[in-house]
């Protein structure tokens, strides 16, 4: 995981937010990969306690994304990602912010209202409930792939 250099924490330093931790972008992330289905459904029983809602800004765009070549180190830009990005302001002025690769433009704005009620201290327990149990399972397919790829390994002897 790129935490320092991805396109979604320069946005998200560049929105005026001060730099999450590594726990916070964690959880953010775990959201992104989560089925947009669950988030929205997640987002929509949390609004009622969020207040009035103010979309900053809901758009999708193209980042550029960074790579390091593993054999010289050098950093050059892989290619163009299509994003959807959402900027949220509750009420009492605590700011959410989200990016996911794709269009979906409600799913970023569903992440970016759980962002701005995690920050809010808003329906945390429910939200972190949530992202655990997403994490539970993203991990449980990421080791089942893992192990589909190590069936496919094969040694050769070299003489």
């Amino acid at each position: 995981m790129l935490l320092q250099h991805s396109p979604f924490m320069l946005n998200y330093a560049s929105k005026g937010f001060r730099l999450m931790n590594a726990v916070h972008f964690h959880d953010l992330s775990t959201l992104t990969h989560a089925p947009s289905g669950r988030v929205k459904e997640l987002a929509d029983d949390v609004i009622p306690a969020l207040g009035s809602v103010s979309v900053l800004e809901n758009r999708t765009g193209l980042v550029m994304l960074p790579y390091t070549d593993s054999a010289q180190g050098t950093r050059f830009h892989l290619g163009e990602v299509l994003v959807a990005e959402a900027w949220v302001r509750l009420e009492n002025g605590v700011e959410g912010y989200a990016a996911v690769v794709g269009r979906d433009l409600l799913q970023a704005v569903a992440i970016a209202l759980l962002d701005a009620a995690l920050r809010a201290d808003i329906a945390t327990e429910r939200i972190q409930e949530f992202i655990h149990t997403q994490q539970t399972e993203q991990q449980q397919t990421d080791d089942e792939l893992l192990r589909q790829v190590e069936a496919t390994r094969i040694e050769m002897e070299t003489f």
